[in-house]
């Protein structure tokens, strides 16, 4: 079954059932003293372990409404609730990637993957036994004690992923974490990425400009208008994760392609 629902949620599988995650109510983001308007009127819940793609032409808001759910940026109006709490800040609950790894040069895949912990505190045993096992969860475990400068591009996104994952969050929130990769690097990485968030059990929110990663990612994917930024449409994905690289080849997905692009031109 495919569907577009415009400015809501769609029902998702039993599995992912239960209360929502992060939800909006009329979220709008205005900069410039409200002169330009980059979100406007957006309206969406998301279950526990949902995986969301979020896509749209550049400078749509996509990037912006990821900060508002992260705290980092204060909505103008509406309502925006992670856990049910109304959003004002950054929450633990709640971790971000970006498209580049920074990563610190001078420490190693470990002691970066452990940097979270020593800003929260103390680092025990048990912090660097998690942070081995997430360097290992990522097929980094050979390389905890190689320094960025000794590892391919992928590998630094791997590790900068297992730095995410040790915040202990729930909720995690990519922004185009891959878009400076190569296509076989990047396709490889999704897969990885599908695998790691599956085992983790995280409620993801993944911003993406290509529509393809995007449905083979997700399980609803939310199309967004150029600015100001409206959710034009949702398109449930109907296939299980994870999913094999070649689902990509088959008329469903490429059905499902066609959908999201239709979103976008009757609503854009």
């Amino acid at each position: 079954m495919m569907s577009t629902h415009a400015q809501s949620a769609g029902p998702v599988d039993a599995a992912l059932a239960g209360p929502a995650v992060i939800a909006a109510r009329d979220l709008r983001k205005t900069f410039g003293g409200g002169s330009v308007v980059a979100v406007e009127d957006a309206n969406f819940e998301i279950r526990p372990g949902e995986f969301i793609s979020l896509v749209g032409p550049s400078g749509c808001g996509k990037s912006t409404l990821l900060r508002m759910v992260a705290g980092l940026l204060d909505r103008t109006s509406g309502s925006l609730t992670v856990h049910d709490a109304e959003v004002r800040g950054p929450h633990h609950s709640v971790a971000m990637m970006f498209q580049k790894p920074t990563l610190l040069d001078w420490r190693t895949s470990l002691e970066n993957v452990l940097l979270p912990t020593e800003i929260a505190g103390r680092v025990t045993d048990a912090d660097r036994h998690r942070a081995m096992d997430l360097l290992e969860l990522a097929g980094l475990r050979d390389f905890a004690f190689s320094f960025p400068t000794q590892l391919s591009g992928g590998m630094q996104q791997r590790v900068a992923l297992a730095r995410l994952l040790q915040t202990g969050a729930d909720i995690l929130l990519l922004d185009e974490p891959f878009g400076a990769l190569d296509e076989f690097t990047r396709e490889h990485l999704n897969v990885e990425l599908m695998r790691i968030v599956g085992e983790v059990n995280a409620t993801t929110l993944f911003v993406t400009h290509n529509i393809a990663e995007a449905i083979f990612l997700a399980d609803r994917v939310f199309v967004m208008t150029p600015r100001p930024g409206r959710i034009a449409g949702i398109v449930e994905v109907p296939f299980e994760r994870p999913r094999p690289p070649s689902i990509q080849q088959g008329a469903e997905f490429n059905a499902l392609v066609s959908r999201v692009r239709q979103t976008f031109g009757d609503r854009g």
